[in-house]
């Protein structure tokens, strides 16, 4: 039986900066590989993908409190997986489409 994975986009700066040259990023499963992953996002966004590359980023270490006389100790976060999509020519997906909103600023101003 074959179940898909949960996919979500990675809602940051460079993220959609990276979908204008057709790149997508992805926060997935630790444990997914990169056949779940494309079988995933091609059966979710319904595009064709021509290339992924993926990448595990270690947990932080962060330091944790334990008391007002106690040692300090070190607590780690999770580690986390992003996939970089790069989708064929033509295929796009729409969460990551720019805004195309009028400018209040712009409309208060035409309306004067």
């Amino acid at each position: 039986m074959n179940t898909l994975i949960p996919v979500y986009p990675r809602a940051t700066e460079k993220a959609y900066g990276m979908a204008k040259d057709n790149v997508y990023v992805f926060d997935v499963p630790v444990t997914a590989n990169k056949k779940q992953i494309t079988d995933a996002i091609q059966a979710q966004f319904e595009v064709k993908i021509i290339s992924i590359k993926t990448l595990v980023q270690s947990g932080k270490a962060i330091r944790a409190n334990r008391g007002k006389r106690s040692a300090p100790g070190i607590a780690l976060r999770k580690d986390s997986k992003k996939a970089y999509v790069t989708l064929a020519e033509g295929h796009s997906i729409k969460v990551f489409d720019e805004a195309t909103e009028p400018d209040t600023k712009t409309a208060a101003k035409e309306k004067k």
